[in-house]
């Protein structure tokens, strides 16, 4: 019976880095789509592989042109017959790739993203397992439907609550707020529960030249840097508040005059937990900045808020209430 058909186009990162030095140390993108797949023991028992290079990055140098041309080429592969798609790439920015990818998926076919902590050369190098584990999950049937999943140490998250969340350790990728979406056991890809989706947005045909900062509030902050920013130059800016999303009396004054020209989206830095909606009323907690013409961001981090705005901004200017809507929806489990 012949395998299915996955592509595997590679973006780089340290699941592809080699090292030039005789210690093992300064490695940086080298391997090819082609070459990470040969050293996948079995994996040829498992789906016939289409390989491409998309590029060899490191990934705090991906960006989100970068990646909807990836989305582009993952469309035209399961358009072309594959019946799954997985994205390699590096660690640091995989979550917002998933998820700027997950906005966008329009497919019932799986598109599965994984990378890997450890470079190709290292002992215990942990890249041949993820792409095995992301094959599998782009061929098992229980995997449609689900949009675009990240695939690490045997376990598959949803894009839209992955974190990386420790700088080092193979075990970095979690969703902190509600787990795993399913794990890979004995080769079997399993799901604790059906299919929920939201409905991807529409790609405008044209890409605009967008910039949306994020902005991180911290002990004393005066609104300063976020004042700097002038709001002809930007779509729309996100902060991320103390706790539920709060910052301090002169920053929601900030918030307040940047508002009244583009999107606001305050979000929480903590790393897990939603802002919230009407348990404060101080100035600067989430009553206020709502009325002030903020919109929180509900479930969703800082980052995956801020490409939620980005993503939006794309058809045009965004108007409160569509962005209140969306963040309603995609904020929400």
């Amino acid at each position: 019976m012949p395998t299915p058909t996955v592509a595997i186009g590679a973006l780089g990162g340290t699941i592809a880095s080699t090292s030039s030095t005789a210690a093992g140390g300064e490695v940086v993108p080298t391997l090819t789509a082609e070459l990470l797949v040969a050293a996948v023991p079995g994996l040829d028992a498992v789906a016939s592989i289409e390989a491409e290079t998309l590029a060899r990055l490191p990934s705090p140098s991906l960006d989100e042109p970068t990646i909807v041309r990836t989305l582009r080429w993952a469309q035209r592969a399961v358009d072309a017959g594959a019946r799954g798609v997985v994205v390699t790439q590096g660690t640091d920015t995989l979550e917002e790739s998933a998820y700027l990818l997950d906005l966008f998926w329009d497919r019932p076919e799986p598109l599965v993203v994984t990378g890997a902590m450890r470079s190709a050369e290292a002992p215990g190098a942990d890249g041949p397992a993820n792409i095995l584990t992301a094959v599998r999950c782009a061929v098992a049937p229980a995997s449609r439907e689900r949009g675009v999943l990240v695939a690490f140490g045997d376990e598959v998250h949803e894009a839209r609550w992955v974190a990386k969340t420790d700088s080092v350790s193979a075990g970095a990728f979690r969703s902190p707020a509600f787990g795993p979406a399913g794990r890979c056991v004995e080769g079997e890809v399993v799901y604790g529960a059906p299919p929920h989706r939201v409905a991807p947005l529409d790609l405008p045909a044209d890409e605009r030249d967008l910039r949306v900062p994020l902005l991180a509030t911290w002990l004393g902050d005066d609104g300063f840097v976020l004042d700097a920013i002038r709001p002809d130059e930007v779509a729309g800016v996100v902060v991320a508040g103390f706790g539920a999303g709060h910052v301090s009396a002169a920053m929601a004054e900030a918030v307040g005059r940047m508002a009244a020209h583009v999107p606001v989206v305050f979000a929480t830095r903590t790393g897990s937990g939603p802002t919230g909606r009407a348990m404060y009323g101080y100035p600067g907690a989430e009553i206020d900045l709502v009325a002030r013409g903020a919109v929180g961001a509900g479930w969703l981090s800082p980052v995956k808020a801020r490409l939620l705005l980005w993503a939006l901004a794309l058809r045009g200017p965004v108007d409160r209430d569509l962005l209140a809507a969306e963040l309603a929806v995609r904020g929400t489990p």
